[in-house]
């Protein structure tokens, strides 16, 4: 069994109050509990509006599935036009 986690930062663009971040924020991560066999919450930059930093898990019987699965979410993550990524950390356990 392999876990493997994503911590992203990212720069939110077109946002100028926390409530319009979190609105961005919550439709990614619904998308993405949705779509992918992850679990994702925002871990980092809470009270700042046009920043945010993404903690992104999944667990897998192969690391090959694990690495799949959470380069899906990063792609599902690069195609929001309101998002960019500006740093991105893998860690396995």
């Amino acid at each position: 069994m392999i876990i493997g986690a994503v911590y992203c930062e990212l720069i939110i663009y077109d946002v100028n109050s926390l409530k319009a971040k979190r609105a961005v924020l919550k439709s990614v991560l619904t998308r993405l509990k949705q779509r992918y066999n992850v679990a994702v919450a925002e871990t980092n930059y809470q009270d700042v509006w046009q920043r945010a930093e993404l903690s992104i898990v999944t667990v897998a019987s192969d690391r090959r599935v694990a690495e799949r699965e959470l380069q899906r979410s990063l792609s599902l993550i690069d195609g929001e036009p309101a998002l960019e990524r500006a740093l991105t950390n893998y860690e396995w356990l």
